[in-house]
């Protein structure tokens, strides 16, 4: 693999949280095993002293003892992954992640004097959560159902948005993904960027296989597609991608038209750069080329960031994604962060602006460089929409 580098790389979201996060994950990535190793003996050794402190050295060994065993059995199951086919992050950051998380919630236990069979407990469940969230809701691709009626009319066609595909190399999710897509059958399909993975950019074979990929999809009135965030596929690299397969359109700040049998539909491919002036500088450009006649309008972009301007500018539905739906939520509280410039306010799912629908996808695929292949109550998903003119 050739890896894509981590600096020279500017972009609007070099100085988000996410981004930042993203890069010390990858910085702890290059760690040596020698680090990791002391990483995760110094926090059983902490523990087993807090314990040790408080309740006498035979405490301390058990407390110190759960530890190691939760490292060891969280690094059985991460290490696994690219040896199993489903992902092929570095688990050392999710594995120093994990530990350093149980190592300070048993200490609390101790601290507050709670009894010591809190203890496995608590890591069973968290190891339970952990292994879940990497190797089984990744994999449980959805279709959700949307319905838009924008007349009085009752001709209906098919519409079936994806996005966030980041693929790094062919696994059982992409071909989930093929399968309902060939089930589905829709009349369109609209995708709104990064078909790679951040580390895979570069990467030849990684390249083959999204051909191979977005090469199956076919729909009787076109593939129509969007660049993703230029720090992980420059436009370069998504004509790479999509060029000279059939069927499969790349549009970059243009309209087309489309007839369906149900009436006309205007698609605006927007690029998103993230950098909100230029790109609202672009969408005013845009619009003025904007078909005169009637019929649906429908913005593809990569961000929700420009939802309220594509409101005011008369669309009928924006579509997009970028925000994974937060890929790893909590429950009540939701995504803990998005890349958004609305933090999040467009996490996922539907919204309503004005006369404009805007729906934002949770994503098919999960974040690059040392970030932990996850995701936790916000499964990858196909949107596909019943449009009624």
């Amino acid at each position: 693999m050739t890896p894509t580098p981590i600096t020279d790389r500017p972009n609007a979201l070099d100085n988000t949280l996410v981004h930042r996060l993203l890069v010390l994950s990858e910085r702890i990535a290059g760690l040596s095993d020698a680090y990791l190793i002391g990483s995760l003996v110094i926090d059983a050794f902490t523990v087993g002293v807090v314990w040790a402190s408080l309740y006498g050295l035979m405490a301390g060994a058990a407390a110190a003892l759960a530890i190691g065993t939760f490292a060891g059995v969280c690094a059985v199951f991460l290490y696994q992954l690219p040896r199993a086919g489903r992902s092929w992050g570095s688990p050392k950051p999710p594995l120093i992640a994990l530990t350093a998380v149980a190592a300070v919630l048993v200490s609390v236990i101790g601290v507050f004097g709670l009894p010591f069979v809190i203890v496995p407990i608590m890591l069973i469940l968290i190891a339970g959560i952990a292994c879940y969230a990497t190797w089984i809701e990744p994999f449980r691709v959805g279709v959700t159902r949307q319905r838009l009626k924008t007349a009085d009319g009752r001709a209906t066609f098919t519409l079936l948005h994806m996005g966030d595909l980041h693929l790094e190399h062919i696994s059982p999710r992409e071909h989930k993904l093929n399968a309902l897509i060939k089930q589905l059958a829709p009349d369109v399909i609209v995708f709104s960027g990064d078909f790679v993975n951040i580390s895979y950019t570069y990467d030849r074979t990684t390249e083959s296989e999204i051909r191979t990929v977005i090469g199956a999809w076919q729909a009787p009135l076109g593939v129509w597609c969007v660049p993703g965030t230029p720090a992980v596929e420059p436009l370069d690299r998504v004509i790479a991608f999509t060029t000279a397969l059939p069927g499969v359109t790349l549009l970059t700040n243009t309209w087309h038209t489309i007839q369906t049998n149900a009436g006309v539909l205007h698609i605006l491919g927007l690029i998103t750069t993230h950098d909100l002036k230029l790109d609202r500088e672009a969408l005013r450009i845009a619009l003025e080329d904007a078909p005169t006649s009637e019929g649906v309008r429908l913005m593809l972009t990569h961000s929700p960031d420009l939802a309220p301007e594509a409101a005011q500018a008369g669309f009928d539905l924006y579509v997009c994604g970028h925000t994974h739906g937060g890929q790893l939520r909590l429950p009540l509280l939701g995504a803990l962060f998005t890349a958004s410039h609305y933090g999040r306010q467009f996490s996922m799912g539907r919204y309503r602006i004005g006369h404009m629908t805007l729906y934002v996808t949770r994503g098919l695929g999960m974040e690059g460089f040392g970030a932990p292949r996850a995701r936790f109550l916000c499964p990858p998903e196909l949107v596909f929409w019943e449009i009624t003119f």
